[in-house]
């Protein structure tokens, strides 16, 4: 269940979507929205009734505010609470806590690249580069390996400040694809640079020009999902061979998690939604993985 999802009711009943995740063959799911899938309880019962684990969860928090991101601190534990209900899996496959940058609205209004007047000066990258750190070392004292996710919209976009966070911090990364080809990065190319450093994957195609008409409009960043940017594996700019030959030949082990982030339309049923995340992963076998 996509995050942004949540602002476009009806939802669908959280035991109907497990029930569609399970019929369509795949052996884990993100948390989505805390408290979708229920409280630490529901969940772990919801979760290993079918058989499922929980690769991991989202969770983006206010880098380059101090304030809004303390607040959000003192909420981390109640999310990690969820994390411990999840059921229990070998190492590689307990569920990562996702962190993210949340960016700001200076950063949203600036997708797709950089400008003097919205990236972050010496003394406010360290700062975010320190709160990171605090979030993972809370992460690590829960048992849990926390992973890093770059997005559109934040202050971790581009590729140079994917390389620039790597260089500073000892952070696993969440290679997402999608958000990859969206600020301009090769996914293939990168995988194969930052391979040592990724602990967990994001799967999913772009279309690079539906990005681009975005930008170009000085669209709002939510204009990325509910244009389609992300699509169906195969059908955008991702080039899905060489970046799967890659990780069949490399020696990643983890969770492939399968994204198609959208905001749904009124006439999006939940059953033609399930039927591409089943192609998605049809496509995946293709290439001879999971």
């Amino acid at each position: 269940m996509f995050e942004l999802t949540a602002s476009q009711p009806p939802l669908v009943l959280p035991d109907r979507l497990l029930d569609l995740v399970v019929e369509a063959g795949y052996e884990g799911i993100d948390l989505g929205p805390v408290g979708y899938l229920g409280d630490a309880a529901a969940l772990g019962q919801r979760l290993e009734s079918r058989g499922i684990g929980l690769a991991g969860g989202w969770m983006a928090m206010t880098m380059s505010d101090e304030g809004l991101f303390d607040e959000e601190m003192a909420a981390l534990d109640q999310v990690l609470d969820l994390f411990d209900a999840a059921p229990a899996s070998e190492p590689a496959f307990r569920p990562k806590p996702t962190l993210a940058d949340a960016g700001s609205p200076q950063s949203r209004d600036h997708l797709g690249g950089r400008t003097s007047n919205c990236a972050l000066d010496a003394p406010a990258w360290s700062a975010l580069v320190s709160r990171l750190e605090r979030a993972a070392e809370r992460v690590r004292r829960r048992g849990f390996e926390p992973t890093f996710h770059h997005h559109l919209g934040t202050y971790v976009e581009t590729p140079d400040e994917i390389e620039r966070l790597l260089e500073d911090t000892d952070i696993g990364l969440c290679l997402d694809t999608g958000h990859l080809l969206a600020a301009g990065g090769d996914p293939v190319e990168l995988f194969g640079r930052w391979e040592g450093r990724i602990n967990h994957l994001h799967l999913k195609d772009c279309h690079r020009a539906v990005v681009a008409r975005v930008v170009a409009s000085d669209g709002p960043v939510r204009a990325i999902w509910s244009d389609r940017a992300f699509c169906a594996l195969g059908s955008g700019d991702l080039d899905v061979e060489g970046l799967l030959g890659a990780i069949r030949s490399s020696s990643y082990s983890g969770w492939l998690v399968i994204e198609q982030d959208v905001i749904p339309g009124p006439t999006d049923r939940p059953e033609t939604i399930a039927d591409e995340q089943r192609a998605n992963l049809e496509c995946l076998r293709r290439h001879g993985l999971p």
